[in-house]
């Protein structure tokens, strides 16, 4: 007889996976809107009024999704400036998936302060692992990590300092 505990999530005495907060529900709504954005070139209203449509939207951050999908859109070229420095190709040679993501990173590193840079990647990274190519979750937290650099030098300098 088997007595090792199940992987599936719905057997008796499985752990339940712990519900997403609304903030990564928002950023994975608005990251399948930038992927939508830059793979069709659609109108970001009609891309907007889209993601509202999906299953789920009532229960994310609303105000955040807003910020990093129209943010992302308007600021885009701005953005991947930013991330150019870091990439090893054109952004616009990336996956979309990745650049999506990336996207999102920069953003949140440039806009969002009162998130720590250190949750901004990771949060960054787990988009990439959930939605990305096997090993795009490495790209996005190395380029995401040299960015933060960038973006917030005094807060990861500080980081850096604490950690010696």
């Amino acid at each position: 007889m088997n007595t090792a505990p199940s992987s599936d999530p719905k057997a008796p005495g499985a752990p339940r996976p712990k519900p997403k907060s609304a903030r990564r529900r928002s950023r994975e709504i608005a990251l399948q809107g930038l992927y939508e954005w830059l793979v069709s070139g659609t109108d970001a209203a009609i891309v907007d009024a889209h993601m509202r449509e999906q299953e789920g939207f009532d229960k994310c951050d609303r105000a955040h999704f807003d910020a990093l999908l129209h943010g992302c859109i308007q600021e885009a070229a701005d953005l991947d400036a930013v991330l150019a420095r870091h990439v090893d190709r054109k952004t616009t040679e990336l996956s979309p998936v990745e650049h999506a993501v990336l996207m999102i990173g920069a953003y949140e590193l440039k806009h969002c302060i009162e998130i720590p840079y250190k949750v901004a990647i990771n949060e960054a990274v787990e988009l990439a692992k959930s939605f990305g190519g096997t090993d795009g979750h490495k790209y996005v937290n190395g380029v995401l990590d040299k960015t933060a650099a960038d973006l917030r030098p005094v807060e990861v300098a500080a980081a850096r300092e604490a950690r010696r």
